[in-house]
């Protein structure tokens, strides 16, 4: 995806914009490239080098962002066949996965947070230390939380079928009473 956007602005602009932010890096490699860049900035604007070699390094980018739109579908592709293949499985554990992941998710959760209240309630003295304790997971809770939200919306998708959407509350309702009323 960046690199089809950086294709489609050219080489000029990668050259002069690359160059620009490993000169801020304080890195001798960094500075050496950035100096580097800003030598093939400058040939550019003096046009020492050709429009038709700069279009050749703009096709060769934008090649390379194809290759990499290429490899990307791919992996997406991957993905899609397990889910699948996870979706159809008659292993009950495999087909079960994602609720025991959130029970065992929805407990871990009670039992810190169980943890937290006694330390403070009991424990007042230590409080601060487990409080900025707890702070220090928000990392792991983060992705933890981020998989759980992605798994119950795939498993909306999975139950509502890919495309549609469940009618609002009223117009259910209102399917309900009326079976003959417009969908």
């Amino acid at each position: 995806m960046l690199a089809s956007l950086l294709a489609q602005i050219g080489l000029p602009l990668l050259v002069k914009t690359v160059g620009g932010a490993l000169g801020r890096l304080d890195h001798p490699a960094a500075k050496s490239a950035a100096e580097a860049l800003a030598g093939v900035g400058t040939a550019i604007e003096r046009g020492a080098i050709s429009p038709e070699a700069l279009s050749e390094a703009n096709r060769h980018v934008e090649r390379m962002a194809a290759i990499d739109a290429e490899r990307e579908a791919k992996i997406l592709s991957e993905i899609n066949q397990t889910i699948r293949a996870e979706a159809l499985s008659e292993d009950h554990y495999v087909r079960r996965m994602r609720p025991t992941f959130g029970y065992i998710l929805a407990l871990t959760w009670f039992a810190q947070m169980l943890a937290v209240a006694y330390v403070i309630a009991f424990e007042p003295t230590q409080a601060g230390d487990v409080v900025g304790a707890l702070g220090q997971l928000s990392a792991i809770w983060t992705v933890g939380l981020s998989v759980l939200g992605i798994y119950v919306y795939k498993r909306s998708q999975e139950k509502t079928g890919l495309g549609h959407t469940t009618p609002g509350l009223l117009k259910g309702l209102v399917q309900r009473l009326d079976p003959g009323a417009p969908r």
